[in-house]
C-alpha cells in the first residue's frame, strides 16, 4: 500500500465545513485512480479496482451515497482537509505522522511490504539510483538508505525509469509491483529482501468527521466478520494475499 509523507504547513488546515453524516448522505470518495489494482481508471473513464468495489460496498452498508473524485497523490491529503472530498480511499497506510493531520478508520488491508525491482539481480539498491513516487514513505526510505532517490509524480514513471536506464531499481509496494514483474516476461525482477513499512491501509477522513468514521468502521467490521472483505482481497490481489 502506498504511504504518503507529510511535510507541508498546508496540511494543518482544517475543513471549513464539517461533514454531517446521515441516512442517504452523499459522500465524496477521493482516490488517485493510478495505482492498480487498488484503484485505477478503466476504459470507460471510471474509477475501478479493489477500492472502488470496496468503497461502494461500504457506502451501501453505511446507507450512504458514494460519489468518486480523482485527485493527484501529492495533494490528496490537503484537498481532503480543505473539503474537496470527504474521504481518502487510495491505498494509504495508517501512520502516526499522518494521523496527526487526519483521522483514519480501522485498516481494510493488512500491513504488507515494499520491494525493489530491477532489470538485473545485481542492481545496486543501497548505493545506486532508486526510483520512487514522490511524497511517499518509500522515497523517504530510499533517501535514508544511502541510495540516491529519483522521485516521480506517478508510479508508472518510476517503473519506466528502470526500463529506460535512469534508475538502477524502483522501490514501491510489493503488491503494486508483482503484476508488473509477472507481465514483463522476465525483463523485470525482484531484487533483495522485502522491506516492511508502515501499517495497514485505511480510509482517511477529516478529524472532525467522527460520525462518518464510525459509520465506515462499522461497515468494515461487518465485512471482516462475514468474510466478504477477504473475498475482495483474494479477487483483486490473488490467493497469496494476506487476509483477516
Amino acid at each position: 500500500m502506498k504511504k504518503l509523507l507529510l511535510g507541508t504547513a498546508a496540511l494543518a488546515m482544517t475543513a471549513t465545513v464539517a461533514f454531517a453524516a446521515g441516512h442517504g448522505q452523499t459522500v465524496r470518495m477521493g482516490t488517485e485512480g493510478a495505482y492498480p489494482p487498488y484503484n485505477f481508471i478503466n476504459d470507460a473513464g471510471e474509477v475501478d479496482g479493489f477500492e472502488r468495489e470496496l468503497g461502494d460496498e461500504l457506502c451501501a452498508r453505511a446507507e450512504l451515497t458514494c460519489e468518486w473524485v480523482k485527485n493527484d497523490w501529492d495533494s490528496i491529503i490537503p484537498n481532503l482537509v480543505s473539503g474537496n472530498y470527504d474521504t481518502i480511499i487510495a491505498g494509504m497506510s495508517i501512520t502516526a505522522e499522518r494521523d496527526e493531520v487526519i483521522d483514519f478508520t480501522q485498516n481494510y488491508y493488512p500491513p504488507t511490504a515494499s520491494a525493489y525491482v530491477a532489470l538485473s539481480a545485481d542492481a545496486d539498491t543501497m548505493g545506486g539510483v532508486v526510483a520512487a513516487q514522490t511524497a511517499t514513505i518509500q522515497a523517504g526510505h530510499v533517501a535514508e538508505s544511502g541510495a540516491t532517490v529519483l522521485e516521480f509524480a506517478t508510479p508508472e514513471e518510476t517503473v519506466a525509469a528502470v526500463r529506460n536506464g535512469e534508475a538502477d531499481a524502483v522501490f514501491a509496494d510489493y503488491d503494486y509491483l508483482a503484476p508488473i514483474v509477472e507481465a514483463s516476461g522476465g525483463e523485470l525482477m525482484f531484487v533483495g529482501d522485502r522491506v516492511p513499512l508502515g501499517g495497514g491501509v485505511g480510509m482517511g477522513l477529516r478529524e472532525t468527521d467522527t460520525e462518518l468514521r464510525d459509520k465506515f468502521d462499522a461497515a468494515i467490521t461487518s465485512m471482516k466478520e462475514d468474510g466478504s472483505l477477504n473475498a475482495l482481497l483474494v479477487k483483486w490481489f490473488g490467493e497469496g494475499v494476506q487476509t483477516y
